[in-house]
């Protein structure tokens, strides 16, 4: 039984609930309190798939994903990225002048710090910024703004003063579409593969093991390690690659990464964004 629903974590107006809209537009979008939440609520039935960000590109990944993803048991089917679009927001009938303070999200704060000083407006932190336009919204407050998607603005009633206000045009997070059953198949040119692993407590461990992607060809697009088990003595490495578990040279990559592993699981195998492959043809060039 399907419920046609994508579970998010956030506020209705979140960039990942704007990530849900482009990647998903003919879902529903489940807002859900955290990301164990979103997790849960596809694990249990309540939402067909999850959306998770991952990584930003000025802030690295975000908290606690990796961690929770080999555990979920999801499959990661897809992937999305979002530009991060700040946009000030206010009370109908409020002017930029009017505006004293903005509230949002700890980290779009100084992503507009050339903004807000041109203009003399305090920067407040917010647990949400969708959360904050709705709060924003309900008080009718004539002298504070916030920090947010235009998407916000639209649901809460805001009116949008200034778009794009970001000091850097590149700031993209990148979100995984996540789903109870996997999906291997190929279903575009460029194909990424991504899996979890720990390696075998011997002498140049990681090393031996990485060397089966050079060898072969295989381009590995990331690689991120971080503590398991609670302990500084467990590491588990999260890695991602260019092409499908099918292809001659990275089945003989992944073999060999297997040999010198003692957990090898792939959380899934799913077409590369347009904006990956857009930036890999940037770099190739």
């Amino acid at each position: 039984m399907t419920t046609n629903r994508i579970a998010f974590q956030g506020e209705l107006g979140a960039y990942s609930h704007e990530a849900c809209r482009n990647a998903r537009p003919d879902m529903e979008p489940l807002p859900c309190r955290s990301f164990e939440d979103v997790i849960n609520a596809v694990s249990s039935g309540e939402a067909d798939l999850a959306m998770l960000p991952v990584e930003n590109s000025t802030y690295g990944r975000v908290a606690d994903i990796h961690r929770l993803l080999p555990e979920s048991g999801l499959h990661i089917v897809d992937e999305a990225f979002v530009r991060v679009h700040i946009s000030l927001m206010a009370m109908p009938g409020v002017a930029i002048e009017d505006i004293r303070k903005v509230r949002a999200h700890l980290v779009l704060l100084p992503q507009s710090a050339a903004f807000l000083a041109r203009y003399g407006i305090r920067g407040e932190s917010a647990a949400d910024s969708a959360g904050a336009a709705a709060e924003l919204a309900e008080s009718g407050d004539l002298t504070s703004g916030v920090l947010a998607s235009d998407l916000a603005a639209d649901i809460h009633g805001l009116n949008i003063l200034a778009r794009h206000i970001e000091d850097h045009a590149h700031n993209t997070t990148r979100f995984l579409i996540m789903a109870r059953e996997a999906d291997h198949s190929r279903r575009a040119n460029t194909m990424v593969t991504t899996f979890v692993f720990r390696v075998r407590n011997i002498p140049a461990a990681l090393y031996k093991a990485m060397g089966g992607f050079a060898t072969n060809g295989v381009n590995m697009t990331k690689l991120e390690s971080y503590m398991a088990d609670g302990v500084f003595t467990a590491t588990q490495f999260y890695a991602d690659i260019q092409g499908h578990p099918d292809d001659a040279n990275v089945r003989r990559a992944l073999d060999e990464l297997a040999y010198f592993s003692t957990r090898l699981s792939i959380l899934g195998v799913y077409p590369a964004d347009p904006l990956r492959e857009t930036q890999l043809k940037d770099q190739d060039g």
